[in-house]
Order: C-alpha cells, then structure tokens, then sequence
C-alpha cells in the first residue's frame, strides 16, 4: 500500500467511527487499527525487542482506553502508536525527537496537505484507456442526466423516484470529520523529518565519540581547563555541605516540631517544592559539569567523589520527602495530588540513579534524557492501567482518613464501592443519586461513544 491508501483508508475509518458519536470506545478502535496496519505492512520493519515492547504496550494501552477512557489512558495510547510508527519507520532517529516533530508536524501538515505530488502517485495517462473512459462513462452519464431531467418535467411519478427522497446525513459533521479524519491520518502517515534532525541525531547518542573523549572545552572562555576542575570541586564541597545542613533542618522540622494539622498541608506543600527545586538543580549541575572530555578527565577523580556524594544526598532529601507525604497521608488520607507526589519522587530517585550511572559509566547527557524519557512513558503507561481513583475510596475508607463524600463522589471509577459504603448512612443516602445518575448516563451512550468500564458497574435503581 503507498501512502495515499493509507491515509484515505485511516480517513474513512476516522469518520465512520466518531460520526454521530461522543469520544469514547471510537478512539479505542481507531488506534487498534493503526497499530494492526502498521504491524501487518511493515512487519519486515519490526526486528527489534523494542519494537516488539512498543506492539504490546499500543494493543494494551488502546484497551485501557477503551476500558477507562480518561485522559491518562489517552495520553499512554498516543504515545505507544506514535512511537511505534516512528521507531517503525525511522529506527536510527531517537525517540526524544518525537516530541517537537509532532508540533512541527501539526503546524507543516497545514501546508503540505496541499502538496500533492508528495503523497500521490504519479500515473501516465494511457489513450486508450482515456479512449474507453469517455466513451463507455463520461458520454453516457451525461446524455443519461440530461434526459432524466427533461423526463422528470414531464411525468411528476418519474420525477418523484428521484426526488422523494433524501439522505439522514449532516453534512456539517460528515465534513468536518472527514477533514479532521484526513489531517490526522495525513500527519500520522505522511510526517515530515526535517534534515537537521539527522544531521544532529548524533547529538542524543547515549556514548561518546572517541575525538569527543579527548576533546576538553572549558565552559568559560576566561577559564582554562585546571581552573575550571578546581572550580567544581569547591561548588559541589560547598553545595554538599549547604544540602547537609538543610537536611539535618528539614529532618528536624519534619520529625521532631511539633506541627499543627492545620498547617500539615501547606508544610508539606513547601518542602516537597523545595526538593523539586533541588533535584532540578542537583541534575543541573552535574550536566554542568560532566560533558565532554570531562567524563574522561583523569585528574577529574575528586570531582567525581562530589558528584556521587551530591548524588546521595540529594536521595536522602527525596526519601525525608517520601516520609513527610507518607504521615500527610496517614493523616488525611489519598488523593491523585498525594500519588502524583510519590510518582513525581520515584521518577527523581531514579534520576538520580541514572544521573550516577553517567558519571560511573562516562555517558553523554543526552543518556539521562533519553533513559528518562522511557521511565516517563513507563509511568504514563502504569497511570492508565491502574483504577486510582477505586483505590484512593478504598484506602481511605479502610483507614478511616479522607472520608468526604463530597470529595470521593468526584473521584472517576469508585461507584460501586462509593455505594456500598455511604448506602448505609442516612445522612449520605441523597449522595447517591448523583452516582446513579452519572452511571446511566454513562450506560446509555451509543456503543462507540462508550467506556466500557460502565458496562460492568452495578448501581440500585
């Protein structure tokens, strides 16, 4: 198939699925079909464990959509075919560059929709086959329309097996869905990688060239080489010593002052900030100073010692931090904001690790961007499997903390347990109607426009 089948195919497909229809098991559908045509087509392309991983994670991330249809899963759904295509169809290229080719994308495809001979395929016109086209088509379609109009004047029962009719299609829509059909499956088939992505693909490669490993630039043009080791020495002996400090404070604000519950969440809000702060800054530095022939410095060995002593005690601040979201929670309980804490800590943890494995190693910086780029997508992955918003109800209920009704009634996937919790308290019961409301609502979409998740869900009538 050439690419103009592709993206007429994907269009009709596109259209079909979500005329008449809310977002829903459509989106599901359509990203299992982009993913079956690419793993058909280009089978011969897919030789890589990777892409084996990025086949898997499209099929399952579509029906998590298709199971949940929040953002979360959307979002894993998109970026599982969107990688797959392009490590499919461009394997020397680095997934990192995925991200700002998809603006590009989305901006050029306005334009170059109109370039036709780009997409099209270039045919010559063969006589005898133009010969046959007028003769045995054009001219009988149009003496048989002239007739059939001069027919339909005379004879109203003639004309009303031509007239009497009419198509249940809004046009507006049909239109509309068509173009919007045809954009993404033209931006999606048909991308557009500029040359400098090749040209500067070497730029995220996770190792370094041999000429780059006794290639020395100092950052500052004032400051020769010796300077500027000797410089990093003494700000990372100063940074350790001010992070040391700050976390013996931090340790003792957290756990031994005594802190009012009233004022537990704004403390805790302060100190997680703090840290993020400093887990930009920690990575910062080390990208600072480790580039180059840095890496290969052998006089660069006490420079390295800081680095890994930064290194872990920034860890020590991420898991003071880890305690301190711990007792929040233990005092009011779960919440995405709380998870999203966790997973925002464990991502830094492992920043961290990675950030020890390039100085351990001598990898580039564009490693630590590159292998954080897969742990994020792995994060964005696990978020649209797990039904977070059941297990905040449930954690909450069975501890007894963050049991709002109010609050868990605008949780996303808790209506069953939110049910069979409040069913039994008075005070709550007009809650309840909400739930139920939201579940038929839910139940009565048209099949494509569902999440299936609702299917399943079982309410009092």
């Amino acid at each position: 198939m050439k690419k103009l089948h592709f993206i007429l195919a994907s269009s009709l497909i596109f259209t079909l699925l979500f005329y008449n229809e809310d977002l829903g098991l459509n989106w599901a559908i359509f990203g299992l079909l982009q993913t079956t045509l690419i793993c058909y087509f280009f089978q011969e392309k897919l030789s890589s464990r990777l892409h084996l991983v990025l086949v898997i994670t499209s099929v399952l991330s579509c029906f998590a959509f298709a199971w949940y249809g929040d953002f979360p899963s959307f979002f894993a759904m998109a970026f599982s075919i969107v990688f797959l295509q392009f490590k499919t169809q461009e394997p020397n290229l680095k997934v990192f560059q995925v991200f700002p080719l998809v603006v590009v994308n989305g901006i050029a495809s306005l334009g170059r929709i109109l370039m036709f001979n780009q997409y099209i395929p270039k045919r010559k016109v063969n006589s005898g086959f133009a010969k046959k086209l007028i003769a045995y088509f054009i001219i009988p379609a149009v003496f048989l329309g002239l007739f059939l109009i001069v027919y339909s004047f005379g004879s109203d029962h003639f004309s009303s097996l031509f007239t009497d009719y009419y198509l249940d299609i809004d046009v507006w829509q049909a239109f509309v869905l068509t173009a919007l059909g045809f954009y993404i499956s033209f931006t999606f088939w048909n991308y557009w990688i500029p040359e400098v992505c090749y040209e500067k693909n070497e730029l995220l490669d996770n190792d370094f060239k041999e000429e780059a490993k006794t290639e020395n630039q100092n950052s500052f043009s004032f400051l020769d080489i010796d300077f500027e080791r000797k410089s990093g020495e003494i700000t990372l002996f100063l940074l350790n010593t001010l992070l040391l400090v700050f976390i013996v404070t931090y340790n003792y604000e957290q756990f031994f002052e005594v802190v009012e519950k009233s004022k537990l969440s704004s403390d805790t809000h302060e100190r997680v900030n703090a840290v993020v702060f400093s887990i930009v800054m920690a990575v910062g530095v080390i990208l600072f100073y480790f580039k180059g022939g840095f890496n290969f410095d052998e006089k660069a060995k006490t420079l390295k010692r800081l680095s890994k002593i930064w290194i872990f005690l920034n860890g020590v601040l991420i898991l003071s931090a880890m305690i301190k979201n711990s007792e929040y929670v233990s005092f009011f309980g779960l919440t995405y904001k709380r998870l999203g804490v966790y997973a925002f800590l464990i991502l830094a943890i492992i920043g961290l690790v990675i950030s020890f494995i390039k100085i351990s190693k001598q990898k580039t910086n564009a490693f630590l961007f590159n292998q954080m780029l897969w742990y994020f997508y792995g994060t964005i992955l696990i978020c649209s499997f797990v039904n977070w918003g059941n297990l905040i109800t449930n954690y909450n209920i069975a501890v007894g903390k963050g049991v709002d009704a109010e609050y868990l009634r605008e949780l996303n996937f808790n209506e069953e347990i939110y049910q069979d919790y409040f069913a039994s308290k008075p005070e709550e019961v007009k809650q309840l109607d909400h739930i139920k409301q939201r579940v038929e609502e839910e139940q009565s979409e048209s099949f494509l426009s569902k999440a299936l998740y609702y299917e399943f869900v079982k309410v009092d009538k």
